[in-house]
């Protein structure tokens, strides 16, 4: 039985409400868990398979030309070298980050330093690694790259936002801020590094690989290797990490295929640390200028935010800066634009919550600075600039929750209301200050299928190519169908990452949970109405708890011998473009920050969300305090640092690009509040692994100001930049 829903209305009235299993929502922990902490669960490299040959790539030493000669010879008599592959699909990958979209670079064209250009297979890694550093290759080099996005030609990203006259707007206002703020680039950073193993039987290609998003990464394969879908299979049943590095096929996968079909063996390609840094997008580094104009009271009258971003040229990615910044404060005098400048760095794409992530730092800072100017307390600046529907589009919210999250999450971090002044606290040579700042993560939802079998034996099955990335699609699959199915949690079997099963959405733009959990629930459905019919009630009636029907009767005996199949596929419909929707929160940060070094440590962070229902609270905790930690790193530490003479990347590893690491990290409070939104999804539940991180770097820089009169301008804010801000008499 097939069952496809495409949500026009609200969900107003959701079923998960009335099951009685209530697993729901609880703090559950994930099936994968044990396996993942002891060691047995097969990662994309992993996977122990007979005869498999080594390939490592080997990466362009040029930023801008074209590979003219690749000398094979040089190295295929080295010990264990079975072949160099020089193959053009090698470099003809999908626009990384932006699945679905055609490869930028033409083959056999370099368009940065560190890009993939070959790959060398033997029969041990050491000596494929070896022979990958002797490949002779050669080059035709231009000279006329440019790599520092401040010199590169830009150029406007859509149509913008233009209303009213933002320019009279700051000149009459009672109260206005201009300011540049600057943010460096990311990388994704995943712990897993990109993998993977493809055999090929002469006819069908079986891949086990590291990637969030097999619905579209087959056909990405697909194309890349002019092969039908249908001769290929994917596997990723565990993924260590990908932060939107693993949205596209990659490198690796293809160079794994092509040389698996080409010598008729198993090939496992891993990327090394460094050409994870170096070969898979980075986000983009940015230069925002915001304008802010209010009235006496503090009222927005006036709203800029300008951005410039960069990327390759040709590709059409560009961090979506403004996002949030659209929708989130009042403002009828408007002006938003984004501008991409075109330079010779690995390609930009999307990193954990993109636009946001980066956007909303910035704009929160410059909201402190406004709430400064007025003479009001932060947290009431905001409050009164909510505004009731989209303020360009004029759209209602599906639902807003930013005046809660603002109100509850300051109630419950102690914050001090009223004006503020710098330097009010000090502990020896700490100065010490809190910061808060507001959250906002566009939601979407995508098309998904999964196939929900409720079998004979009183057990039921969830199957999907859906990936889990670590963000606990295991433990919400199994928590859905337990509660509509009334099963315990260890009578459910979620079995993911497999392009065998139906299609999935991907694990991506925080629209995975919202998105299969509907598929799921949908199928569930279809499966209650099924067992009601053997019961002889409606499925209104039909209830069921610890695999027992209300009359108390088992499953078992109800089934009779015969499993109960259905697939849900649900699908985002015309409500999608009636509203807007969006996760709110809220951050607060306490930090110290020394005088005579300039060294920020933060005390204390409390982070308040509000996403639609709460499908596992243990989870979406995690997903949140994962976010805390990724604001800390994009506050205090996080930055790539490229060589301006040919744009290589300098800090290629995890010993020069800094992570936060448990050190930095201090006790995270996290408030979920948990509601019902019947607009985002048919499970009335939105998108939270990336909301967590989407402005609470500012909370950080602004409690960085309070504490010690250093307004930081650009992200990092590291020791040396907040002891060139402070005031001489801190």
């Amino acid at each position: 039985m097939n069952i496809h829903v495409k949500q026009d209305e609200a969900a107003k009235e959701c079923r998960l409400d009335d099951m009685k299993q209530g697993i729901l929502g609880r703090d559950v922990s994930r099936p994968d868990g044990l396996p993942k902490v002891t060691g047995t669960a097969p990662y994309a490299a992993e996977y122990k398979i007979d005869g498999c040959l080594e390939g490592v790539i080997v990466t362009s030493t040029i930023v801008k030309g074209e590979v003219t000669n690749i000398d094979a010879s040089s190295v295929l008599d080295m010990p264990g070298v079975e072949a160099v592959i020089d193959d053009p699909r090698l470099t003809a990958r999908a626009a990384q980050g932006t699945a679905g979209e055609a490869p930028a670079q033409p083959a056999r064209k370099v368009g940065y330093f560190g890009q993939p250009v070959a790959v060398v297979v033997a029969r041990t890694f050491e000596e494929a690694r070896d022979a990958a550093k002797h490949l002779k290759i050669e080059y035709r080099v231009e000279d006329d790259a440019i790599v520092d996005p401040e010199e590169a030609d830009a150029e406007a990203q859509g149509d913008g936002t233009k209303m009213g006259d933002l320019a009279e707007a700051m000149n009459s206002a009672r109260h206005s801020v201009d300011v540049v703020i600057t943010t460096e680039g990311h990388n994704s950073a995943p712990m897993e590094p990109h993998a993977a193993i493809a055999e090929w039987d002469g006819d069908k290609l079986t891949v086990h690989a590291s990637l969030q998003m097999l619905n579209y990464n087959i056909s990405e394969l697909a194309d890349s290797l002019d092969l039908d879908e249908e001769k290929i299979r994917l596997i990723a049943r565990y993924v260590g990490g990908g932060f939107g590095s693993k949205l596209g096929v990659s490198e690796e996968t293809v160079a794994a295929c092509v040389a698996a079909m080409e010598l008729q063996r198993p090939v496992r390609v891993v990327m090394s640390r460094q050409q994870v840094f170096q070969c898979v997008m980075r986000r983009s580094e940015t230069r925002q200028r915001l304008r802010l104009a209010a009235d006496e009271d503090g009222k927005l009258i006036g709203f800029g935010h300008e951005a410039r971003v960069s990327n390759l040229p040709g590709e059409e990615f560009a961090e979506p800066v403004l996002q949030s910044s659209e929708f989130l404060y009042r403002g009828e005098n408007r002006l938003l634009e984004l501008e991409v400048a075109r330079i010779h760095r690995m390609t930009a794409g999307s990193v954990r919550a993109p636009g946001e992530a980066v956007g909303m730092p910035a704009l929160e800072a410059a909201m402190d600075m406004l709430a400064e100017k007025v003479g009001i307390d932060p947290v009431e600046l905001r409050l009164r600039n909510i505004p009731e529907r989209h303020p360009a589009k004029d759209l209602p919210f599906t639902d807003h929750s930013l005046a809660e999250c603002l109100t509850k999450g300051a109630e419950a971090f102690g914050w001090d209301k009223g004006p503020r002044k710098p330097m009010q606290k000090r502990e020896g040579e700490w100065w010490i200050g809190t910061g808060m700042a507001s959250a906002a993560r566009v939601h979407n939802v995508s098309e998904a299928k999964a196939r929900v079998t409720l079998k004979a034996d009183g057990t039921a099955l969830v199957e999907t190519d859906m990936t889990d990335i670590g963000t606990g699609t295991y433990a919400i699959l199994t928590q859905l169908a337990g509660e509509m199915l009334g099963l315990p949690v260890d009578k459910v079997l979620v079995d993911l990452g497999d392009t065998n099963h139906p299609r999935g959405p991907g694990s991506g733009g925080s629209w995975g949970a919202a998105s299969i959990g509907s598929a799921v629930f949908v199928a569930c459905e279809a499966v209650r109405k099924q067992v009601a019919e053997k019961a002889g009630v409606s499925e209104n009636e039909l209830s069921l708890s610890d695999g027992r029907v209300m009359n108390g009767a088992t499953l078992t005996d109800l089934l009779d011998g015969a499993d109960i199949s259905a697939e849900g596929h649900y699908e985002p419909g015309a409500i999608s473009e009636d509203y807007t929707a969006s996760g709110f929160g809220a951050f607060f940060a306490e930090v110290r920050v020394n005088r005579y070094t300039g060294e920020t440590r933060v005390n204390r962070m409390l982070g308040s969300f509000g996403f639609g229902r709460v499908l596992n609270a243990k989870t979406a905790r995690s997903q949140c305090l994962g976010g805390v930690t990724w604001s800390i790193g994009l506050a205090l530490t996080e930055g790539l640092k490229f060589d301006p003479r040919d744009g290589h990347l300098a800090n290629c590893d995890l010993a020069e690009y800094h992570v936060p690491v448990n050190r930095d990290v201090p006790e995270v409070e996290i408030l979920l509040l948990d509601g019902r939104d019947p607009l985002a999804s048919a499970i009335q539940a939105k998108g939270v692994g990336e909301l967590g991180m989407c402005g609470g770097a500012a909370a950080i820089a602004n409690a960085i100001y309070n504490a010690c009169g250093a307004r930081v301008l650009d992200y990092p804010m590291t020791p040396d930049r907040v002891i060139a801000a402070m005031p001489e008499n801190a």
